[in-house]
């Protein structure tokens, strides 16, 4: 028999409240701030995912309900093959898609407007780690793009074994905890440029 003990209970007053998670992503950040600040760590925050299989309009109720803007492209888990974004589902591609086939909205699926695996840019977990705000704002206006992955190895795993996604660089996330909306175009050459053009907007 155990004789361990058990461990005394009690009953709630009226008024418990929650406890709500720390929100880290709104913490304040400059660009000479760490870059993990601002990284989603997919080793700590479940990645949001949707079936390419499924409609747009599921995806967008996905996103609505989760809160986020963008989602990993899954059909078997846990390999990746792509992401769709809040642009993807409302933006040129899906009207195209809509024109040519003379389809409705409602019969497109995610694996019609995504983007694939083979097209996103990615940038290693240890440069991140060693970066700064300012490094990645920079790499986004360069590529023109919302989103960058970040990966890394599986720790322990075998030689050749695929790489991870372990990490999602967001711009609105970037402008939310920055305070301020970054510039859509154009390449700042140094430091000082980018500090000076997000001075002025």
């Amino acid at each position: 028999m155990n004789d361990t003990p058990a461990l005394p209970v009690s009953r709630l007053d009226r008024g418990v409240h929650l406890a709500q998670a720390s929100p880290w992503h709104h913490r304040p950040v400059t660009l000479q701030s760490p870059a993990l600040d601002v990284m989603t760590d997919l080793t700590q925050v479940k990645a949001a995912t949707v079936g390419p299989e499924q409609t747009l309009a599921q995806a967008e109720q996905a996103m609505v309900y989760l809160g986020v803007r963008m989602l990993f492209v899954v059909s078997d888990m846990p390999a990746v093959a792509g992401l769709v974004t809040t642009t993807d589902l409302h933006g040129e591609r899906q009207m195209r898609l809509v024109h040519e086939r003379g389809a409705h909205y409602d019969e497109l699926r995610v694996a019609d407007v995504m983007t694939p695996l083979a097209a996103l840019d990615a940038i290693a977990f240890e440069l991140v780690a060693a970066a700064t705000v300012g490094h990645l704002v920079a790499t986004l206006r360069q590529l023109g793009r919302n989103h960058l992955l970040v990966v890394d190895r599986v720790p322990g795993g075998a030689a050749g074994a695929p790489a991870r996604v372990r990490g999602v660089i967001s711009r609105a996330q970037i402008e939310r905890q920055l305070g301020i909306e970054l510039p859509s175009s154009g390449v700042a050459n140094t430091f000082a440029e980018l500090e000076a053009t997000l001075v002025a907007t």
